[in-house]
């Protein structure tokens, strides 16, 4: 195991083997059985690019040995920054073949994540676009090259990149040579915490944990080797790539296209061309796409399944997904931290509109424990705990934070509210930290959102807090009108009318023409906090005023 990491209990990690969740293989070994099983099938499908599974694997053995040549070796860390596009798979599997640890970086990151991850991970390269929506990555790496000396190594990804002081990815290329394979004990990669506040966490994810999620997750969602996947948020998200998004597809034998943006649009005509059966989504997008679904003429009839998870969905938007769409909803819920838990075909309406599902292994644990940390009766809310075979042991090199993250004997604790119905699904009812201490009440943002979401003149809707010197904290809910914005008086009644208690209320509101996303697709409420204390304006953020 990589040191910084939080060793498997030997005698957990003997259980998890003796009952066949894991079997001994790395994430190299399911692309290779892929290879053998349908080396002539399409296996990615990007701008411009489509790539056999003999392609794949063609390319990233040539690939791993030209980042040796370069000076990457087994057990090297090399930050990963790219776009939606098919090279990220290649770059992947090549570090995998050497044992190198790919670190994931979100497109949106800039200079102090970046720095942030390579300080971290302690990383020896840096893989990333020259330039992606008008921002200048290639500047941003050799600033960060000259700060930090342990990072040797820039490969640069893009047309016409000779002779700018990086390795152009192009030319990572040589003649393959035999390797030592993995450990599947050993760490794959690393993704990112999810958190909206303060700088990532890095989570240590193993081979033979992931690819046993991967398999797990296929079989929830009732993915198969004709299946297309397509990967329409980030492929860095845990969410895209392995749940069971591109690790489950490769696994399977399928089909990964990759959308270069998230629209209704762009991904629509995907779906049309490619026979997408499957993608994966936040809230935020679906709700982009019901707004848009009317005007667009593509057929999508191939689309089976639509996973939304991520954040919370309210049910008045999840009943709109079967009607707009022709297609299966599938909640989820997940982390990149581990438990990940689907509702199921089958499901009776209720439980898949208002409900995450139930976990997606028979070995998951799940607790719902109050602030005193004893487990609440059945319907009650209180913080999720998990522990189970593919969530994670503890966040590497964070001793300190280890020690607060983790129980005792092992469970994570999530930081989410949430609840258990009779028949065993999830419910999330929002973030611990996502509670407003309003004069001593606490205020639930995610229930005031749903409310107000209920409203016609509301499109979208996040209540955040402002510092009051009497009450501690005030709420302030950022609107996006649809029509007419309703005045905090209406606004007021309106909630009044569906029955929520008066310190729930807005005690301001603020109108925008969209709310910021963090570089997952989650709304940024640390930004709109900013704008709401005054310490940030929507200009500034990108954001324009609503009307």
């Amino acid at each position: 195991m990589l040191d910084g990491c939080t060793p498997w209990p030997q005698d957990v990690a003997e259980r998890y083997r003796t009952e066949g969740y894991w079997r001994g293989e790395t994430l190299l070994d399911l692309l290779d059985e892929s290879v053998r099983r349908v080396g002539g099938r399409t296996a990615l499908v990007g701008p411009g690019t489509r790539l056999t599974y003999d392609e794949l694997d063609r390319r990233s053995r040539r690939m791993a040995a030209g980042f040796r040549a370069r000076g990457i070796r087994a057990g090297d860390r090399v930050v990963v920054q790219l776009p939606n596009t098919p090279e990220f798979v290649v770059v992947c599997f090549a570090l995998f073949r050497l044992d190198a640890k790919p670190v994931f970086c979100l497109p949106a990151h800039r200079a102090a994540e970046v720095r942030h991850l390579c300080e971290l991970s302690q990383a020896v390269g840096y893989v990333f676009p020259a330039e992606l929506n008008g921002f200048d990555h290639l500047g941003l790496a050799r600033r960060v090259r000259d700060e930090l000396p342990a990072l040797l190594h820039l490969f640069v990804y893009g047309e016409d990149t000779a002779g700018v002081g990086a390795v152009p990815l192009a030319e990572v290329d040589a003649e393959p040579e035999e390797l030592p394979a993995p450990d599947p004990s050993d760490v794959a990669f690393f993704l990112l915490s999810g958190g909206t506040t303060g700088l990532p966490k890095l989570i240590p994810r193993i081979h033979e944990e992931y690819a046993y999620q991967a398999r797990a997750a296929s079989q929830a969602s009732g993915l198969g080797e004709r299946d297309v996947y397509l990967a329409v948020l980030p492929v860095e998200f845990n969410f895209t790539w392995g749940c069971p998004g591109v690790i489950g597809a490769l696994q399977q034998g399928g089909t990964v296209v990759f959308a270069e943006e998230p629209t209704p649009d762009v991904c629509f005509a995907l779906i049309e061309q490619e026979g997408v059966t499957i993608t994966s989504v936040v809230p935020s997008v679906v709700q982009m796409w019901l707004d848009e679904a009317e005007w667009l003429d593509n057929d999508i009839s191939s689309l089976r399944t639509l996973q939304i998870g991520s954040a919370k969905l309210h049910p008045e938007v999840a009943a709109r997904v079967e009607p707009a769409f022709g297609c299966r909803l599938q909640q989820v819920f997940g982390m990149a931290e581990g438990l990940l838990t689907f509702t199921r075909e089958g499901d009776p309406q209720e439980t898949v509109l208002t409900t995450q599902g139930r976990a997606i292994s028979p070995a998951d644990e799940i607790r719902i424990v109050g602030e005193d940390d004893r487990e609440v009766p059945v319907g009650e809310t209180g913080e999720l705990l998990a522990r189970g075979p593919y969530t994670l042991r503890g966040y590497y090199r964070a001793p300190e934070h280890n020690a607060r993250a983790f129980t005792a004997d092992g469970f994570y604790r999530s930081g989410d509210l949430a609840r258990l119905t009779e028949d065993g699904n999830l419910v999330i009812e929002g973030r611990i930290k996502d509670v407003i201490i309003r004069g001593g009440d606490k205020v639930p943002a995610d229930e005031v959102e749903r409310h107000l979401l209920t409203l016609p003149a509301v499109a979208r809707a996040a209540l955040v807090p402002v510092p009051d010197t009497y009450l501690g904290e005030k709420t302030c809910a950022f609107v996006v009108p649809q029509g007419t914005p309703p005045s905090l008086v209406e606004l007021k009644e309106a909630l009044r009318a569906r029955g929520l208690a008066e310190y729930k209320l807005p005690d301001r509101v603020e109108y925008l023409g969209s709310l910021p996303l963090t570089g997952l697709g989650k709304v940024d409420k640390k930004r709109l906090s900013a704008i709401a204390r005054g310490e940030d304006a929507p200009a500034a953020a990108g954001l324009l005023p609503a009307g």
